[in-house]
């Protein structure tokens, strides 16, 4: 058994989806006649989908039903990455220095039919050991819940446990799961809350080598 495990986020931190979703919630927006601002952007992010639509909707002030607003974000966001799916920089070069050393897990905000989509396109399914999507949890980030399971399926404590996130609810999520925190913020979360992190790396290969260091072999 593996004694060290390294936890990844999905969204903003493995691809270049945060863009997309910005893109998307930002049309629909104003097709509404609403202004989506970055500090709705940023209270959002990490959540489970159907709690971050409840918190559009309120602070939109939109008439719209949180699940009717999700099922319209979704429809648009599959038709975005099946077409415009790519991987952050260094993101390859992570796994192929964690793989075989570490256990690797993803624990995402993102639904298991976005997660699939994400693995199967990069053809990275095989090296994960354990895959945590938000529709198998009750409650999503900044709850440590997402982190716990995803420790429990690798059999492996918390303080074993690194993990990578791009935004302040996941690294809060993180720290209260009681793993080691590397926050990897994108263009899209650098201003926001990184108190909750251990660590603050440039790009995920900044990030590689500071885990390297930290857990070893």
């Amino acid at each position: 058994m593996r004694r060290f495990a390294v936890i990844f986020d999905m969204d903003g931190l493995m691809i270049d989806s945060e863009r997309l979703y910005i893109e998307t919630e930002t049309e629909m927006a104003r097709k509404r006649g609403a202004i989506l601002t970055r500090e709705t952007i940023a209270r959002m992010m990490g959540r489970k989908p159907i709690e971050s639509m409840r918190i559009y909707k309120e602070d939109l002030g939109l008439v719209d039903a949180p699940a009717d607003l999700l099922h319209e974000r979704d429809v648009l966001m599959m038709q975005r990455m099946e077409k415009d799916l790519t991987a952050m920089p260094g993101l390859f070069e992570c796994l192929e220095s964690f793989y075989g050393r570490y256990a690797l897990a993803i624990a995402t905000g993102a639904e298991s039919k976005f997660l699939a989509l994400a693995v199967d396109t990069l053809g990275i399914r095989n090296r994960f050991d354990v895959l945590v999507p938000s529709d198998e949890i009750l409650e999503g980030k900044p709850s440590p819940e997402i982190y716990l399971r995803a420790m429990h399926e690798l059999k492996i404590q918390p303080d074993h446990c690194a993990v990578l996130e791009d935004s302040a609810n996941g690294c809060l999520s993180a720290r209260r799961a009681g793993a080691y925190v590397v926050a990897v913020p994108s263009e899209h979360t650098a201003h926001q809350d990184f108190t909750p992190a251990h660590f603050m790396a440039d790009d995920l290969l900044h990030a590689r080598d500071h885990i390297l260091g930290v857990f070893g072999g």
